[in-house]
């Protein structure tokens, strides 16, 4: 007995929820084997116990093992023991939703890396230990609602605001760890590595992909320059007899030189002699006909180069060169690499040293983000809620007020998950203009290309998605099979001390921290 096919739209649901179920499974199965991993862990200590001499021997064999039985990197292996020791022992609370399957693997693992300084201080008596449970307990909150790339960058904040100087300490420690290293990949090609700041790092990808994304937006700037003392490098081989130059280097052919007959423009006859009429007529005629057709420019060809080409090739050249050099375009050298720093006021002023935050990416050490904001042609001060969300923004121009809260407040692309920097992304009315959308706060948020295109009315109804904009300014995404997805703004982590204002309660109160804000940190 057949059974009659699901409705199309019903099958794309059913097969969304096994997907989801699916990962949920994989999750707790990961979660297993972590177990395994630090109850293994526990085996090995015990025989380190018996043979305290062999401890390290012990431990290499017991990674060897499970290396080559699971065909897995030993690095891997090694950081797989540690993460699950560090999971089974110091975050039950974690480890019981990654058994549950609510948190994955990956959300696991940035948590645990960004917890590392607070364990550290904890360990050494200089952190209380109450402050790992509220670390826990807010980075799971965020984890399970939001894409482990965003769960990074939020609880690295959150780890810099609990231990603020214990993360300024790793900060200036970790600046003897950059490294630039070179291993051959194949007979063509290497991989150039470079261990920096972080935000030195993310300066140099975004100036590298301005200038690249510039370079094929702007192919004039990639015109051929012919030296009058080089003619032969005209891109097809054009003799030098046959340009005419302009103004700034600007060259095209001459439509009045000899060549192949019949194309106009690159061949004319000889005006023969005078008492030959016919041979008069011919001459007259080709001019006319090549005045008529007007100047034959030389075409820049289309640039087929891919984004991580040209990117890849504007780092060689700069560093190569100092400056990008002429085949690269003269219109390069006023593009400058866009970072957003959030810092309080009083660590601007130099009162304190709390880290401040490299929006997207994590803790900002303070001095660095007070040699930054010192070259910085503009400010922009924030007002938060008792959540950390920003309500408002100093204000000059309507239309420039708007346009810097909501880079304020969005900080990257608010399609659930993506991470765009706003700078990359456009601002888009939440309701349609042309469907009555106000050009207001409550109806704009910053979209990437790619995410603003998939609400676009061109798309047909059954794949586009649809949004609206809550009280919360969080955006409610619907999807073409009708599942609802929230992005909520990004908040910044507020936790201040409780104490008395302009007290410095040192490294080790972190049980007196609550989210409070306190006027005396107003964030740019």
């Amino acid at each position: 007995m057949s059974t009659a096919p699901l409705p199309r739209h019903v099958e794309k649901e059913a097969l969304l929820d096994e997907w989801l179920e699916a990962r949920r499974q994989v999750a707790a199965w990961e979660a297993k084997a972590a177990a395994v991993l630090a109850r293994r862990a526990e085996l090995a200590d015990a025989d380190a116990a018996d043979a305290p001499m062999h401890r390290e021997t012990i431990r290499r064999s017991m990674v060897a093992e499970f290396s080559s039985a699971g065909r897995v990197a030993k690095g891997t292996v090694e950081q797989a023991f540690g993460d699950a020791r560090t999971l089974h022992d110091e975050f039950p609370t974690l480890r019981a939703a990654f058994e549950a399957g609510t948190v994955s693997a990956a959300h696991v693992r940035e948590i645990l890396r960004a917890a590392r300084p607070l364990t550290q201080a904890i360990h050494a008596g200089t952190l209380d230990d109450g402050v790992r449970a509220l670390f826990e307990a807010a980075a799971l909150e965020f984890a399970t609602a939001e894409a482990p790339a965003r769960t990074r960058a939020h609880v690295r904040e959150l780890a810099a605001a609990l231990a603020p100087q214990t993360i300024t300490d790793r900060h200036e420690e970790a600046l003897d760890d950059q490294y630039i290293t070179v291993r051959p990949y194949d007979d063509e090609l290497s991989f150039l590595s470079a261990l920096l700041p972080t935000h030195i790092a993310v300066a140099i990808m975004d100036r590298l992909t301005q200038k690249a994304t510039h370079l094929r937006e702007h192919p004039e700037d990639r015109t051929p320059v012919l030296p009058v003392d080089e003619p032969d490098l005209l891109p097809d081989g054009t003799p030098a007899d046959s340009v005419i130059f302009g103004v700034a280097d600007t060259f095209t052919r001459d439509p009045f030189t000899p060549g192949e007959p019949g194309v106009v423009g690159s061949w004319i006859p000889e005006p023969g002699p005078l008492e030959d009429p016919e041979a008069a007529a011919a001459y007259d005629a080709a001019v006319d006909r090549i005045i008529a057709a007007g100047p034959q420019p030389i075409q820049i060809p289309a640039d087929t180069r891919s984004l991580d080409r040209i990117r890849a090739e504007l780092f060689t050249d700069l560093l190569l060169a100092a400056s990008p050099s002429e085949v690269f375009g003269d219109g390069l050298h006023n593009i400058t690499a866009h970072i957003q720093v959030t810092i309080d006021a009083s660590t601007l002023t130099g009162v304190d040293d709390r880290p401040a935050q490299l929006d997207g990416h994590g803790a900002l050490h303070p001095a660095v983000a007070r040699s930054l904001g010192g070259t910085a042609t503009s400010w922009t001060r924030l007002f938060l809620d008792p959540e950390g969300f920003v309500t408002q923004t100093d204000t000059y121009t309507p239309t420039a007020a708007m346009r810097r809260h909501l880079r304020a407040r969005d900080q990257h692309c608010r399609f659930p998950g993506c991470r765009m920097p706003v700078h990359r992304c456009e601002l888009d009315h939440t309701l349609d203009w042309a469907k009555g959308g106000k050009t207001s706060l409550d109806n704009l948020a910053y979209l990437c290309k790619t995410h603003h295109a998939l609400k676009h009315p061109d798309i047909p109804d059954e794949h586009r998605w649809s949004a609206r904009q809550l009280p919360d300014w969080s955006i409610q995404w619907t999807s073409p099979t009708g599942r609802t997805h929230t992005d909520t703004p990004p908040r910044r982590v507020m936790f201040v001390p409780t104490g008395p204002p302009g007290r410095d309660p040192g490294p080790s109160s972190g049980a007196g921290i609550d989210w409070t804000p306190s006027s005396e940190h107003t964030p740019f």
